[in-house]
């Protein structure tokens, strides 16, 4: 199970895996070949459309439902259809998904269906007031949804430090420094309906023991991009990417909206570039979806969606199940 891809066929990313109607789900952005060079940008990462996966057991045969969304079929895109998520609010799936809107500028979009698998039907406009990579969508007990998004560099979110877009070209960049607080991932509670933002988005705080922010040349430990949230025996986890070093990592709270203290690594740097995951329950057990490109052999641009076990010890640390 650890070591062989979900599917084969086509090259997936950036898995966002739910359980939905007895199954899971996974909406991962679909990878494709290019002739565009590796840079900080992103530019590599040319994706055009998303497929859902489902599977009725964990290692058990997966079904791929085929093109749900593209952007064609979205007013506003402009091209890079990147790591989307999916979340089951007022009786409809939403599919949410970033993309460069006409000007450049990534955006997060909302698309709709009645069905897990869809197809979805996208909003003519991006979400107000969203901006930046890697949506991550959690529905608390009350029913109450959450938005979490960010990523940088190519990701842009170090462009909007100051309420406004800047191009990183010429102006902001990640802050550096040992008593500089790191960029901080965004979170925004949702309107009852799913298709907006319910109030303006704040940030995420990621805090160490002594509740202080995690710096800006913390790199082993800062947030980089693929937030996601899971809810544990009360507590909320936030975990993320590091990025440029290539972990996942985690951070527990009380409370949705933060702040969350740093707790460790649940996965090492894998084959590739990048690293994005999510985290499920399906059937009594924790299962860490994520991609690495071996299936490619190495081609960062060209990955595959793998699943690992999760365990959790009494004191609520999170680490990779040893029989796999």
């Amino acid at each position: 199970m650890a070591h062989e891809p979900l599917v084969t066929h086509i090259y997936t990313a950036d898995p966002s895996a739910h359980a939905f109607e007895g199954k899971i789900y996974v909406y991962p952005s679909h990878d494709r070949e290019t002739d565009i060079q590796f840079n900080d940008n992103g530019d590599q990462y040319d994706m055009v459309d998303y497929h859902v996966l489902s599977l009725e057991e964990i290692g058990g045969k997966v079904t791929d439902h085929g093109v749900a969304l593209k952007a064609d079929d979205v007013p506003w895109v402009s091209k890079q259809l990147w790591a989307p998520d999916a979340a089951f609010i007022n009786g409809k799936y939403h599919l949410y998904f970033p993309a460069r809107d006409k000007e450049g500028i990534f955006r997060i979009g909302v698309a709709v269906s009645d069905k897990p698998e869809g197809p979805f039907t996208p909003d003519p406009e991006p979400i107000q007031g969203s901006y930046s990579i890697d949506p991550a969508s959690f529905v608390d007990d009350d029913g109450q949804a959450y938005l979490y998004f960010g990523g940088i560099w190519g990701g842009q979110l170090q462009c909007w430090s100051t309420g406004k877009f800047e191009d990183s070209q010429s102006g902001p960049h990640e802050p550096k420094g040992t008593d500089v607080p790191a960029l901080l991932p965004r979170v925004g509670k949702l309107s009852p309906d799913g298709h907006q933002f319910a109030a303006g988005v704040q940030e995420v705080q990621i805090v160490d023991d002594a509740g202080k922010l995690l710096v800006a040349d913390d790199h082993d430990g800062r947030f980089f991009e693929a937030a996601w949230m899971h809810k544990y025996k009360g507590k909320y986890y936030f975990s993320y990417s590091t990025g440029d070093t290539h972990y996942i990592a985690y951070a527990v709270g009380d409370n949705p909206l933060g702040p969350f203290t740093y707790g460790g690594r649940i996965l090492e740097p894998v084959v590739g570039w990048t690293t994005h995951h999510s985290i499920v329950e399906f059937k009594g057990k924790w299962y860490l979806f994520y991609h690495d490109s071996s299936l490619s052999k190495g081609a960062s641009h060209l990955r595959s969606v793998k699943v690992r076990e999760i365990v959790y010890d009494e004191d609520g640390k999170i680490a990779l199940a040893e029989k796999q």
